[in-house]
């Protein structure tokens, strides 16, 4: 059993969350911003989740303001963004640090499990990916410039 189910963490909305609720998808995990070059990201994303969502994958998006002030918005502005700009139906969390000493939990877990380049803990920018198997198994970590569509058959090989 992964340590990643253990973790809990709060949706956009506020509400507590246990990782424990996806206990046997695959899982893209995504910190994401509203005001980035990345930002349009958003539309393959959604694309991929709609294709594979009922086959098992979930996306989990975590806004973050620490590259260039990309985030600035409050979770409600996010989630405003997120469904009136790309229509977003995967699940959104509040906004979290994925850097430093107020880094999320759950983002520390995630660097020490699949390290960048050169073994570099430190997430680099914006959308950047996690790829988890369905047992929670942090497989790999994909730079912000590896589009959803450029990963997505990684996604189907573990979907199948």
């Amino acid at each position: 059993m992964s340590d990643l189910y253990n973790f809990k963490v709060k949706n956009i909305d506020g509400e507590e969350v246990s990782l424990d609720n996806y206990k046997n998808k695959v899982l893209l995990i995504v910190n994401t911003a509203s005001k980035c070059g990345f930002t349009p990201q958003y539309k393959g994303l959604e694309e991929v989740y709609k294709k594979h969502k009922d086959q098992g994958l979930e996306i989990l998006g975590f806004p973050c303001n620490q590259f260039g002030k990309q985030e600035p918005g409050d979770e409600e502005e996010i989630k405003n963004f997120c469904s009136l700009t790309y229509d977003v139906s995967f699940p959104m969390f509040a906004k979290v640090d994925v850097n430093g000493n107020s880094a999320a939990p759950i983002y520390e877990y995630l660097k020490s499990e699949a390290p960048g380049v050169l073994g570099s803990k430190a997430i680099k920018w914006n959308f950047t990916k996690f790829l988890v198997d369905q047992n929670g198994n942090v497989l790999k970590r994909f730079s912000p410039q590896d589009t959803p569509e450029k990963i997505e058959k990684e996604i189907e090989k573990l979907l199948k």
